[in-house]
């Protein structure tokens, strides 16, 4: 996965910089700072550790259980920089940010922030008395099912009208209503985006 005598730890004093990059959705998550023990730590366990000057060797998410499972490793062309995509447990900063970087590191992709924004209303507390739409939607297949079918005759309308405006409002629907139904089964933006990769540059059917 990642060759560490291939990597430049005396440019840094000792260490590395190591950027974490959300797998599933390409949003920068933190910064920070590795030596050899850290990234032999995080090769051996699969999750991230970092070196910090004040902690030392830090497992990330040990306190917090916002752990960085690894998904690939690999080095800059300088061999001073890790590029770590993970699969995080929760949010990467200490201010409880989903990114070091705030906002603005997630606002180049809104699907990706849309389908965040699912599987956090998926998990959270919700009133049983009035739970969220996000929430409703995916406690009642029925409901789901039935507003994908209501979203796509209404986006075929609006294309067959050449109402641009309202075509691109019912697709916005239409895809959130998607990414919900299949959040319900297991499935995710990310799982969307493999199977797209997959395909590009096969033969046109």
């Amino acid at each position: 996965m990642l060759d560490l005598n291939a990597l430049n730890f005396e440019k840094g004093g000792g260490v590395v910089s190591v950027v974490a990059q959300d797998a599933a959705n390409g949003a920068v998550l933190m910064v920070a700072a590795a030596d050899r023990e850290a990234l032999e730590r995080t090769l051996a366990t699969g999750e991230m550790h970092y070196r910090s000057r004040t902690r030392g060797l830090w497992h990330k998410g040990a306190t917090s259980g916002n752990v960085q499972r690894v998904v690939s490793m690999a080095a800059d062309c300088d061999g001073d920089a890790v590029l770590a995509r993970v699969v995080p447990a929760g949010p990467a900063c200490h201010t409880g940010a989903v990114s070091c970087f705030g906002d603005m590191a997630l606002a180049s992709d809104a699907l990706s922030v849309l389908d965040a924004t699912i599987r956090a209303r998926s998990t959270a507390a919700s009133s049983p008395e009035s739970p969220s739409y996000t929430r409703r939607l995916l406690g009642d297949r029925n409901l789901r099912l039935k507003k994908i079918g209501e979203e796509a005759a209404e986006l075929i309308t609006a294309c067959a009208d050449g109402d641009v405006g309202r075509a691109r409002e019912e697709a916005a629907d239409l895809f959130y209503h998607a990414l919900v139904a299949l959040r319900a089964v297991g499935g995710t933006l990310g799982d969307v985006r493999a199977v797209l990769a997959a395909r590009v540059g096969k033969p046109a059917r």
